[in-house]
């Protein structure tokens, strides 16, 4: 069987599909010759990340597709549900690159609460001379330790991020609308572990309470945070979005900013991708990242090697 994977995978996952037999092609077909390269090249399988769309019309054109699998979490660039009904097989990698977003998540805070997102860009242009200004202006940074952290949506990848924070003496408030209570483990280099059972609350709790607040939530129709949820946080609470694209009102994310509400914002998703608004990448209270939360060297092997696995029970 032949399958293609779009948008790249690793080697290790080239590996194990090699290993159960099938035929794997790293090439990387424009979305609009997409169509007619599946037909030309008897493509089973197609997999995916972000960058590849499939929709109805693909899946209408492709009658000897199987399976259509999607690198990572996110599924909202995939028509699920109508490739299903036309028995298609729709997988994705739930669990494997859980810790990647959560480590990007605390790489966002720490570098916040430091101004590091700012300082990069003005020192390489005034750091010369202007070394002093510039000190004076980033030297009101934040400990994380002790502050409140908000998670929005505690899944995988949520519970992830809470084991960072309890590791780094933050306090834990989590919503979630399918869970009331979990155990979060965390695991020592020595095999040593200790237990933390969170109780997830309202979401306004989480609004009102937290210092920082993160999203870890699939795509939805509605923004979760709006101009509403702004006005129920801190003065001067902080927003991490590293989940899907149109869960914050953007336009009211630069308004809670420019007014102070907002400390700073880190966003790695955006309503409009791959053109994020220019007052969004111009804004210098709002660190950046091209949606990379998965992008580690460790995630894509997990995710690879999952995709390969599943491919084989679905296929064999």
């Amino acid at each position: 069987m032949n399958i293609l994977a779009n948008d790249g995978i690793s080697e290790s996952g080239v590996k194990a599909l090699k290993d159960f037999g099938y035929n794997i092609i790293t090439t990387n077909v424009a979305q609009e010759q997409l169509i007619e390269y599946i037909n030309q090249n008897s493509i089973d399988g197609l997999l995916v990340r972000s960058a590849t769309t499939v929709r109805k019309n693909l899946i209408d054109s492709c009658p000897n597709l199987k399976l259509i699998g999607r690198g990572g979490v996110g599924m909202d660039n995939i028509d699920v549900e109508y490739a299903r009904k036309k028995n298609i097989h729709v997988i994705n990698t739930p669990a494997a690159s859980s810790a990647s977003v959560a480590e990007l998540v605390f790489a966002h805070l720490y570098g916040g609460v430091r101004f590091l997102y700012d300082s990069n860009r003005n020192m390489p242009l005034e750091g010369e001379t202007n070394f002093k200004d510039l000190k004076k202006r980033y030297s009101k940074g934040i400990e994380l330790r002790g502050k409140t952290i908000g998670i929005i949506g505690f899944g995988r990848i949520g519970q992830e991020v809470a084991k960072i924070a309890l590791g780094i003496g933050m306090k834990v408030i989590a919503c979630d609308n399918f869970l009331d209570e979990t155990e979060i483990k965390l695991k020592f280099f020595d095999n040593n572990s200790v237990s933390f059972k969170i109780k997830t609350v309202s979401k306004n709790e989480v609004l009102k309470q937290a210092d920082f607040i993160t999203l870890h939530v699939p795509a939805q129709k509605k923004y979760v945070i709006d101009k509403k949820e702004f006005n129920q946080m801190k003065n001067g609470a902080v927003l991490i979005n590293a989940a899907r694209g149109g869960v914050v009102n953007e336009v009211a994310l630069v308004s809670a900013l420019d007014s102070g509400k907002i400390l700073f914002a880190a966003l790695d998703t955006f309503e409009n991708e791959p053109k994020p608004e220019i007052k969004l990448l111009m804004h210098r209270d709002i660190s950046l990242t091209p949606h990379i939360g998965a992008a580690t060297n460790e995630a894509q092997d997990r995710i690879g090697e999952e995709l390969a696995n599943q491919i084989n029970n679905l296929l064999k």
